[in-house]
């Protein structure tokens, strides 16, 4: 049994209501699931929820939501793989213990039913504990800076100062989209970023961190420009 479960908390505080605010015309936990149903990898497909007004949404979607998330779940200190695993904790509890476990992300519009499947079957064949999305940056971490309180920059890494960018490694993140991974990890809530973990590269055109009504406003853009293509 595979189940997918995507959180999706109602108290979002930069951008009120995230979770379910219209994108492109569906409110943007929508193309989450829809893709997650799409994809025929699933046998059951929850969200993970601690408002009412979310849960009648995501069933309305086809999405199933057995529970509301409790309180001390819900917080904006809560990390993904306890939330994780409190929902196949439920799942186990109260039906059958899944064998892969997928977190999607409710704001992952540009997820791709292709690498999705790869993701499973990358699992499927390896000894890793998850597959996960992820992309490189942009530009080299190591010539990054900071901005102090007194206004003066301090490199991170001033030995890379008068180096040449295509001198030094391609670094690399977490693209915020989905997470496979064995249930066994998520239960012993082993950290996803490890080396028990194998990402599979998306490209940076499809990866959008969605924080602030800008990152709104361009993810928008360019999902438009995308299914132009």
């Amino acid at each position: 049994m595979n189940l997918c479960v995507i959180p999706a908390r109602g108290g979002s505080k930069r951008i009120k209501k995230k979770n379910i605010k219209s994108f492109c015309g569906k409110p943007i936990i929508a193309w989450s699931i829809q893709q997650a149903i799409k994809s025929k990898c699933f046998d059951k497909i929850i969200v993970s929820t601690d408002d009412n007004n979310i849960a009648k949404l995501a069933i309305s979607f086809g999405a199933e939501v057995p529970f509301l998330r409790p309180k001390k779940l819900s917080d904006d200190y809560t990390g993904t793989v306890s939330v994780i695993s409190h929902a196949v904790k439920w799942q186990i509890k109260n039906d059958l213990k899944p064998t892969y476990v997928c977190c999607i992300y409710a704001t992952a519009p540009f997820i791709n039913i292709s690498e999705l499947k790869n993701g499973l079957k990358i699992l499927k064949k390896s000894k890793f504990k998850y597959v996960f999305s992820a992309t490189n940056y942009s530009y080299p971490i190591q010539r990054s800076f900071r901005i102090k309180k007194n206004k003066k920059i301090e490199m991170f890494y001033p030995k890379n100062y008068k180096s040449r960018s295509q001198d030094l490694d391609v670094a690399f993140h977490d693209a915020g989209q989905f997470y496979w991974g064995q249930t066994d990890a998520w239960l012993k809530n082993k950290p996803i970023i490890s080396k028990s973990a194998i990402p599979i590269l998306i490209p940076r055109s499809r990866v959008h961190d969605i924080d602030t009504h800008e990152d709104w406003r361009i993810a928008e853009t360019m999902f438009k420009q995308s299914a132009k293509l």
